[in-house]
């Protein structure tokens, strides 16, 4: 098992939550962006048991239905399951047609690339036989070593990576990483 996927199993609260995700049986799925990030940073910084995630991004890739209304319709049932956790289901089939900026994706994977930053582009899914799978379609080497940098899409839009940064409070709340051009 990976560095990312130990992490991750040591938290009860986020195996609980993957294990909801999981009932949903959505194709190629994961819980990405912060879930890990911020959970991997946490356990960087010594801060045990992790911050809880303000929400919880779940990407899935069906390019059969895009409707927004079948997003809202996981998010409600995971809202059932799990009261109090703030769901956010998007179908990365979808992206394009939010963004309207790039051509449609091919997976969940190759989404993610499009992010801001490499550190957010790390998402985990846990399997039918409970293990762990990592998708880092950028790597873990700059989560794992505490450096945030911009994606090509974070270079292109860089007013927009650094007022992320900053409306977050991503300095204040890990002061060991590095934020790297």
């Amino acid at each position: 098992m990976s560095v990312v996927a130990d992490i991750i199993a040591q938290d009860p609260v986020g195996m609980k939550q993957l294990r909801c995700v999981r009932s949903l049986a959505l194709p190629d799925w994961c819980i990405a962006a912060g879930f890990v990030r911020n959970r991997v940073w946490d356990h960087l910084h010594g801060i045990s048991p992790p911050r809880p995630s303000p929400d919880i991004d779940v990407l899935f890739f069906d390019a059969s239905d895009v409707s927004k209304e079948r997003e809202a319709g996981y998010e409600a049932r995971l809202g059932q399951m799990l009261p109090g956790v703030s769901w956010e289901v998007r179908n990365q089939a979808r992206m394009h047609l939010v963004r309207k900026t790039v051509a449609p994706h091919r997976d969940t994977a190759e989404a993610m690339t499009h992010w801001l930053e490499t550190v957010t582009a790390v998402g985990v899914r846990l399997e039918a036989d409970d293990t762990l799978t990592v998708i880092a379609p950028l790597g873990t080497d700059d989560l794992l070593g505490l450096r945030c940098r911009p994606t090509e899409a974070g270079h292109a839009r860089r007013d927009q990576y650094e007022a992320r940064i900053a409306a977050k409070g991503w300095r204040e709340l890990w002061p060991k990483v590095r934020f790297l051009e």
